[in-house]
């Protein structure tokens, strides 16, 4: 099984990115307008729509507040998937600037 893992510098304190990332229902709006266009809550579920029209049921695993770490895993969706799971994780990197690690 493979695993991606990306890091991103923000321009943006930690408090305003992990905001943003553990906001789970605003994804659409906060985290990744425009290539998400809806966000549904389903219980522990979050339901996305992508922008090319797919559909995809998550289950958010944890929102972790002192670790800054939100992990979820795809339960439903178009992707022949066996299994996935991935978490966002926040790091301060100054006052003014926040990593951002996506592993999945």
């Amino acid at each position: 099984m493979g695993t991606i893992r990306k890091e991103i510098m923000i321009e943006a304190n930690l408090e305003q990115v992990w905001d943003a990332v553990s906001d789970v229902g605003s994804v659409h709006r906060r985290f990744v307008p425009g290539y998400t266009v809806d966000t549904q809550l389903d219980g522990d579920n979050r339901i996305l729509t992508f922008a090319n029209g797919a559909v995809v049921r998550e289950l958010i695993v944890s929102v972790d507040d002192e670790a800054y770490r939100l992990a979820y895993a795809v339960i439903e969706g178009p992707m022949p998937l066996k299994h996935h799971h991935a978490s966002f994780q926040v790091f301060a990197e100054s006052s003014s600037h926040t990593r951002l690690v996506w592993i999945t």
